[in-house]
């Protein structure tokens, strides 16, 4: 069973869930030390705290956008998102700690408040694709438990929930196919089936437990897992 199998209760939860435990790991850091590198090349925790509070506010335009039927896009350009990170990077430490705690409560304030038949209502996502507005409580999970990973705080692939694991592999999988990368790849995870990414001749495998295995696809490094015949950066899926 996949993430969009559960219960929209469900769902919530394990949203809510990343959350908490991205804001515990926050909290294991000083505001100086907020000025740090991260996991992603470039960012410093207060890029990525920045890029996460403003997040959240254009997921709060998707969720407006189903409830209203007005349309209102996650962000105006892909160049005004990189602006508004970088700007929210110069930004005090103690002002990014309340941005991410206001966006994440009106956040869930939406997804409170969202009418019932307005969960199936199609918005677009960044990357272009129309989707159910139930679709957000993905982006977000998604969102919060990849970049707890990534604040370089100890967190692990291996702390999050299986059903998330499971989840974006498939995701990770899909948007390859999507946008034919990663052809020849197959995906080996100890204890299930291969996942081949498409059907030409292989050529290149990957081998590990669930969790070392969605780390190396979601570009976060080859930790535990056994590469075969390709290079070790996977392709490129956000």
């Amino acid at each position: 069973m996949g993430f969009h199998d559960l219960d929209l209760t469900e769902r919530l939860l394990i949203a809510r869930r990343g959350t908490a435990f991205f804001a515990q790991r926050l909290t294991e850091f000083t505001d100086s030390q907020l000025n740090s590198d991260t996991l992603l090349r470039g960012w410093t925790r207060k890029h990525l705290l920045a890029h996460l509070g403003y997040n959240a506010v254009a997921l709060c335009r998707l969720l407006d956008w189903a409830a209203t039927g007005v349309e209102t896009p996650m962000y105006q350009s892909a160049e005004h998102r990189d602006n508004e990170i970088t700007d929210g990077a110069m930004l005090s430490a103690a002002a990014l700690r309340n941005l991410f705690d206001h966006t994440v409560a009106r956040l869930d304030q939406k997804w409170r408040h969202l009418p019932p038949m307005s969960w199936e209502a199609g918005v677009r996502t960044a990357q272009g694709r129309v989707v159910p507005a139930a679709e957000t409580v993905w982006m977000r999970t998604r969102e919060v438990w990849i970049h707890a990973v990534d604040l370089d705080s100890g967190a692990q692939f291996g702390d999050f929930p299986s059903v998330v694991l499971e989840s974006l592999l498939s995701d990770i999988v899909a948007a390859w196919r999507r946008n034919g990368r990663g052809a020849g790849l197959v995906l080996e995870v100890t204890g299930a089936a291969p996942v081949h990414v498409d059907g030409v001749a292989r050529t290149g495998t990957v081998q590990g437990a669930l969790a070392a295995v969605v780390r190396w696809a979601a570009g976060r490094g080859a930790v535990d897992v056994t590469l075969r015949g390709r290079d070790p950066q996977p392709p490129r899926w956000l």
